[in-house]
């Protein structure tokens, strides 16, 4: 069965995908105009793999570390992993929409003087620079999530990789060929929403689990809906697992879940809402 684990990996993995795959686009954009000799593409792909490779090695360090903790202190580890996650969702969401718009000039710029340099090393260290940080970005947000809930099953967040992977590969092609069904602006929106309710289920998950330990003081409840939908049940859990619901919450999980979302709000009325679609369809237009 299908669980929250395995569906925040897919949604994690499908949106960092597509967003190393839009740099490297540029990129790659870039170079029909300035590669004659197709010197360039090979620095390219072999950025890429190293961005890769590099992104790999963090994660099995990360998953090494937090396999050492000893059994006792893992809930704790599990706590502030998730809210780590949390926090570097909101920051990734605020990112992409303050800084992408200049994006693309930030890029050919570099890329331009690397040319007058003579050079294709700057090439190759953006490539791996935006791989390694996007591989990065998945993996903590995957741990995170997965610390939260303790032991999981070795092959959801695998089989969730790979359909995220498979997914972030359909999803570009389909926006480069100009889908009228999938945009760009439609594709930036949809999993924004997605990640930050991810982000404010880990952040509840990680309160919940600071409040057992006595870290946090216990609250009482506000109202109970288990009889409607409760969130130990398949469907509960999973909503629980993606949003951040409680059948029975307590009044420490809702005033930080509407603070949560107040910061929220103010941070999408500070940063322009479709930044990062205006660049992605600009190089989508010049590939066309």
């Amino acid at each position: 069965m299908i669980g929250a684990q395995f569906a925040s990996v897919v949604v994690v993995v499908w949106r960092e995908g597509v967003e190393a795959l839009l740099i490297v686009g540029i990129l790659n954009v870039w170079l029909r105009s300035n590669d004659v000799g197709g010197r360039g593409r090979r620095f390219l792909w072999a950025g890429a793999a190293t961005g890769l490779l590099i992104a790999v090695g963090f994660g099995t360090t990360i998953a090494m570390f937090g396999g050492s903790i000893p059994p006792g202190s893992r809930q704790i580890y599990g706590a502030f992993a998730a809210l780590l996650a949390a926090a570097l969702i909101v920051h990734m969401v605020g990112w992409i929409r303050g800084q992408a718009l200049t994006l693309r000039l930030e890029l050919e710029t570099a890329l331009n003087q690397e040319s007058i340099a003579g050079s294709w090393w700057g090439m190759f260290t953006l490539a791996a620079l935006a791989i390694a940080r996007e591989g990065a970005e998945s993996i903590l947000f995957v741990l995170g999530a997965l610390a939260s809930v303790g032991q999981v099953s070795p092959a959801e967040p695998v089989l969730g990789a790979v359909v995220g992977l498979g997914l972030a590969v359909a999803t570009y092609l389909a926006l480069q060929a100009g889908s009228r069904v999938i945009t760009w602006r439609r594709f930036f929106r949809v999993t924004e929403a997605m990640m930050l309710l991810m982000a404010a289920a880990l952040l509840i998950s990680g309160l919940d689990t600071l409040t057992r330990l006595g870290m946090l003081p216990a609250t009482g409840r506000l109202w109970d809906t288990s009889a409607v939908l409760p969130d130990s049940g398949p469907v509960g859990a999973l909503v629980a697992g993606l949003t951040g619901y409680r059948a029975q919450p307590t009044v420490l999980q809702l005033g930080v879940y509407l603070a949560y979302w107040a910061g929220i709000a103010l941070l999408l009325h500070k940063t322009s809402p479709s930044q990062a679609m205006v660049v992605a369809e600009s190089q989508s237009e010049v590939q066309r």
